[in-house]
């Protein structure tokens, strides 16, 4: 309890110095922003923007993230500012206090040179285009935005969705029944608002970090941008893509409970107009949980080709295998999760097995006509998942006993997915617009079948000792008379426009409108019943951005998103729901963001999200339903990204959230809490670089006690739990990291799907990593 303590008052005192630092920003100084393109558009990474004074001050730096975005604290005064990046003609502007955000476009040189910049990339991230289509510094996009880049999953050594939300205020990770990815924002679950680069990724599979740029968290309703879904919001992966800068770059890794993984990125220009990227990951790793392993691995290769200075053209393709042992954790009992030993396996594990293909291509067009930029993205991909697994039911009152079921399920999903939108930016008056108008058309064909396991061909269930779970009684897996076997076309055609309106320095409106035919048509292929439905979906959303002075943006936001009667997946249109309309999702926002430092962001936000048109039982009619069901979730979110200092940075929040049933649906009674949705959470990571040859992190993720369900008759304990790494920088290009989850060895349980499948927590274990960057 001791060391408990001292580590949360470290934690904790660490916020307050990052405070602290922020509020001594003097208002003699002034913050410079600005993105580097190249002559396609296209951001530029790693470019050094330095700033000399004309009062001879020292010169201050600063270098792109990947979105090509800078910030420079500067004391007031004039300067003369020079961009370079290599294989590019140097750019020379001159600033003041009085200079607004700068976009600056690089020429390529006629002859190029490698120049190498050592800079830390660090936790930050100045702009993103994902939020409104266009290149929008994070201080001006009206709504709530974590992203967690590419420098905090290395320092982390994190490898999934579920290892990203960990410090994301106000998103926390389901179950998912152990076999995909399933997340819960603001209250509402969701295991198909999962993006890539912008476009629709939503078949429930595990994903991998492997080939990212970054991952960006945009929370409440998303659907101005993103279309149907979207709730509660969407997280929007962004893949590397290649560049005209040389890049070699692996890891090893090792760790506790067999953990083996090895990736590479490996970036060539073949000329002045083609650079070709490659990136690949193999894991073979084991688990705390008996008989628990996986083993996946994927190879992305992209080009990208610049025929002219005002055309880009990329295309990658993704080919993705992942198989595991399928692990529904454990059961309850009396209200609580069982207490018995975390590793103990329910089922028979060489029965059990989740299996996902995935296989992607993308082709991405950008081409400049004047003051207006047009963009196509087509995408295609196709899905094969296989998952079959023993789930954990009751315990017995004596608790000698626990019920067992089996099933498995099969899907298969083809997309096909095209985005064109057009930017155009003038000036009108004095006001500056930057509108965008786009289409979207999409296609999704799906497939499902499910099996139900019967022990010794007759039974659906049977009870094993709990003191030894694991079985092996035979199970024959068929049909049972509700399993699905079906066929679902989906198809989409959509068209937005928004404008982006800079009334002054200090005011800036942001308003848009989506409209998506949403068009399914479900065949069941037991009875040869076609069932068929049609939404016609409006999205607005609007927003107002007050900047007092140049660091500061308060704003205000309302957005609304809908999901149609089939739900995530489709799999939800019956004969009732076919006639159902589509549920309605209602945010209403207020925020600020703050540049407290030239590269530490502090962010919060207060929310009220709505849910409505959800399905209720009539009471007057208990076999009729009816759309009067509700759910509110009220929430206060902050965030911390960035470096207090030069060796210093930090990433994490804190969140509130009051997830609550306001109108009784058929799932449960007005005023029940939602599941899986604590109160209060609590996320903070630090790293200080202890000199040039040694770096240390601490990481604190605390989360309060919540249902696993929303019956809210089991609650999974809240806890605390202590993160550490070191770090060695052997050289400028070779680095040797230690990481340790749990450092304190806490006993939880992270999450659940039900009241009887809920996953216990990692206990202390240490994965060591060797990164070589030449």
């Amino acid at each position: 309890m001791r060391r408990f303590r001292l580590v949360l008052l470290v934690c904790l005192a660490s916020v307050a110095v990052a405070s602290t630092a922020a509020a001594q920003v003097p208002s003699s100084r002034f913050i410079i922003r600005g993105t580097i393109v190249d002559p396609t558009g296209a951001a530029l990474a790693g470019a050094v923007i330095t700033a000399t004074s004309d009062a001879g001050r020292p010169s201050a730096s600063v270098t792109t993230d990947q979105t090509g975005a800078f910030a420079l604290l500067l004391d007031q005064g004039r300067y003369r500012v020079t961009i370079s990046a290599p294989g590019f003609h140097d750019a020379i502007r001159e600033i003041d206090e009085r200079t607004d955000a700068v976009r600056i476009v690089l020429e390529l040189a006629g002859v190029q040179e490698n120049v190498s910049v050592s800079v830390r990339p660090g936790y930050e991230a100045a702009a993103i285009s994902s939020a409104t289509k266009t290149s929008t510094p994070l201080n001006d996009v009206p709504q709530s935005v974590t992203v967690v880049t590419q420098q905090l999953v290395k320092d982390q050594l994190m490898t999934s969705i579920g290892d990203v939300v960990r410090y994301v205020p106000g998103v926390t990770y389901h179950q998912g029944e152990n076999n995909r990815d399933q997340i819960i924002i603001r209250g509402n679950s969701s295991s198909a608002d999962f993006f890539v680069d912008g476009v629709r990724d939503d078949v429930q599979y595990y994903r991998d970090l492997y080939n990212l740029e970054r991952i960006e968290a945009l929370k409440g309703p998303n659907a101005m941008i993103f279309g149907r879904g979207g709730g509660g919001g969407v997280i929007n992966r962004v893949i590397k893509q290649a560049g005209f800068r040389p890049l070699r770059s692996g890891d090893v890794q090792v760790g506790g409970y067999g953990n083996r993984r090895l990736t590479a990125d490996f970036n060539q220009p073949l000329s002045d107009t083609i650079a070709v990227r490659l990136n690949g990951v193999f894991e073979n790793s084991d688990s705390f949980r008996d008989f628990v392993n996986l083993e996946r691995g994927a190879i992305n290769p992209t080009v990208t080709f610049t025929p002219g200075s005002r055309t880009r053209i990329a295309a990658g393709y993704e080919y993705l295998r992942d198989t595991r042992v399928a692990d529904r954790g454990i059961s309850s009992f009396q209200g609580a999760p069982l207490d018995i030993d975390p590793s103990t396996y329910f089922g028979n594990p060489s029965d059990s097995h989740v299996r996902s293909r995935a296989n992607t291509g993308w082709l991405a067009v950008e081409h400049r006509i004047g003051a207006a930029t047009i963009r196509e993205r087509a995408t295609l991909s196709g899905f094969d998942r296989f998952y079959q697994n023993y789930v954990p039911g009751a315990v017995s009152a004596d608790q000698s006993q626990v019920a067992l079921t089996a099933y498995n399920n099969a899907t298969q999903r083809n997309n096909a997915f095209s985005q064109t939108d057009v930017t155009y930016a003038v000036q009108t008056g004095a006001l500056r617009h930057t509108f965008v108008a786009g289409v979207e058309l999409g296609h999704q064909d799906t497939d499902n079948f499910r099996n139900t396991g019967f022990f010794n061909d007759e039974l659906t269930s049977i009870r094993v000792p709990l003191g030894n779970p694991t079985t092996d009684v035979p199970v024959i897996y068929r049909q049972s008379l509700t399993d699905a076997d079906n066929h679902v076309l989906a198809n989409v055609a959509a068209g937005f426009a928004q404008d982006q309106v800079e009334i002054s320095r200090y005011l800036q409106l942001v308003g848009g409108l989506r409209y998506d035919r949403f068009d399914l048509t479900f065949h069941n292929n037991r009875n040869g019943d076609d069932l068929e439905r049609v939404d016609h979906l409006t999205s607005p959303r609007a927003g107002v951005v007050f900047k007092p002075i140049r660091p500061l943006s308060l704003y205000g936001s309302y957005s609304v998103s809908y999901l149609p009667g089939s739900g995530d997946q489709f799999s939800s249109l019956t004969v009732i729901t076919e006639q159902l309309e589509p549920e309605k999702f209602n945010n209403y926002e207020l925020g600020a963001k703050w540049d407290a430092l030239s590269s530490l962001s502090v962010t919060g936000a207060v929310y009220r999200l709505d849910r409505t048109n959800t399905r209720a039982t009539d009471p007057n009619e208990p076999t009729r339903i009816v759309q009067t069901g509700s759910q509110r979730t009220d929430g206060v979110e902050l965030g911390l990204n960035g470096q207090v200092t030069s060796a210093w940075n930090v990433a994490g929040g804190y969140a509130y959230q009051d997830a609550f049933v306001t109108r009784a649906t058929v799932a449960a009674r007005a005023g029940a809490q939602v599941g899986q949705v604590p109160r209060h959470t609590f996320s903070l990571w630090n790293n200080y670089d202890i000199g040039r040859r040694f770096g240390a992190a601490l990481g604190l993720i605390h989360r309060s006690s919540m249902f696993a369900a929303i019956d809210d008759t089991v609650t999974l304990p809240g806890y605390t739990r202590v993160d550490a790494a070191v770090y060695v920088p052997f050289t400028r290009n070779w680095r040797l990291q230690a990481n340790v989850e749990n450092l304190f060895d806490a006993e939880y349980f992270v999450n659940a799907d039900s009241n009887t499948n809920i996953s216990p927590g990692s206990p202390r274990v240490m994965r060591i990593a060797l990164r070589v960057n030449f």
